[in-house]
């Protein structure tokens, strides 16, 4: 699906449901160096009822133990504002996406141009809309916390039978923030062989290094979500990257990208020149005269800007000077 780590800035909803907070990200974002800001966009009404308590994390986080229903239409910006901020992101150069968690949200998010469909691992197992989400063809980029490997395939399956193929999964571990012993990377690499598609890690933990083990284990798509302030009221902010930390895991992203190189073993162009003065070389042991036959007690090998490469040893056994040697010189044939 991508040449290189598709790298996704998850501002969720850390914008507070304040529109103008979101072109914030979207800014920070783009200076950071990500490929896509991604928002959540919902109804309230359309997804979940009136009374469903908060997460644990959700009342650690924001202190309060309002159902999740209140906290959701607080965080909620309108489709008009949704259309402001990808007109936003189109001016800046930053790709717009959003996760759609309704299929009224998600035929608006389509109608508004989204390059992809990201579906939230809340989705797992929700076959009807997984299947509509198949039919609208895009590609597809699915998180895959709270499940197994049977949850995960009967949710493939629900996009194949809508009609699509173009299927990223990320392993991912729903937690905020997720403990190291908690992330099972591995797992990623599990994902892959079991359903042959490209892999990804949407990453929960504080810190960047997992995300970098991620991607040199072949992860083609990092998500992690960001913030502008750690310290602002919201469910996620505590478990985000600064605008700092998330230039940072760009940056670290990119420079292991080309220090992973292309897989072949050989001496570089700057190996190369360094061996000419560090790689021992067979030089003379004492002064060798010309058509005199080289034995061991001839040679040793040294460093030396000259001569024949040690590894040639017993080719030079046996053979006769070809030109007078002093002690040191590099020895030809």
């Amino acid at each position: 699906m991508y040449n290189r780590c598709l790298i996704i800035a998850e501002a969720g909803v850390n914008h507070n449901g304040d529109v103008n907070l979101a072109y914030k990200l979207c800014k920070v974002a783009k200076e950071a160096g990500a490929d896509v800001v991604k928002f959540q966009t919902w109804k309230t009404e359309n997804i979940i009822t009136q009374n469903v308590a908060q997460a644990e994390y959700q009342k650690d986080n924001t202190g309060k133990s309002e159902s999740q229903f209140d906290m959701l239409k607080k965080l909620e910006l309108t489709y008009d504002e949704f259309r402001k901020v990808k007109e936003y992101c189109d001016s800046i150069g930053i790709t717009f996406a959003s996760t759609a968690d309704d299929p009224e949200s998600l035929d608006f998010l389509i109608e508004l141009g989204i390059p992809f469909i990201k579906i939230g691992s809340g989705e797992i197992g929700n076959v009807s809309y997984l299947r509509y989400m198949g039919s609208k063809k895009l590609p597809v980029i699915l998180s895959t916390g709270m499940s197994s490997l049977a949850d995960i395939d009967i949710s493939v399956q629900a996009l194949k039978e809508g009609g699509t193929t173009d299927i990223t999964l990320l392993h991912c571990t729903t937690s905020y923030p997720c403990a190291f012993e908690n992330v099972n990377l591995n797992a990623m690499n599990t994902i892959k062989e079991a359903f042959k598609f490209p892999v990804g890690y949407s990453d929960h933990t504080l810190g960047n290094i997992v995300s970098i083990a991620a991607v040199a284990m072949g992860a083609c798509v990092i998500e992690k979500h960001f913030t502008l302030d750690k310290n602002m009221y919201g469910p996620d902010h505590l478990a985000s990257s600064s605008p700092e930390e998330f230039a940072s895991l760009v940056k670290e992203i990119r420079n292991i990208e080309v220090s992973m190189g292309n897989g072949k073993k050989e001496a570089t162009n700057v190996e190369k020149e360094i061996s000419k003065v560090v790689l021992k070389r067979i030089v003379a042991k004492h002064r060798i005269n010309t058509g005199q036959l080289i034995t061991e007690d001839d040679i040793c090998v040294k460093r030396n800007d000259s001569g024949l490469p040690c590894n040639k040893w017993d080719v030079v056994i046996g053979t006769r000077a070809g030109k007078n040697y002093d002690v040191d010189e590099g020895i030809e044939l």
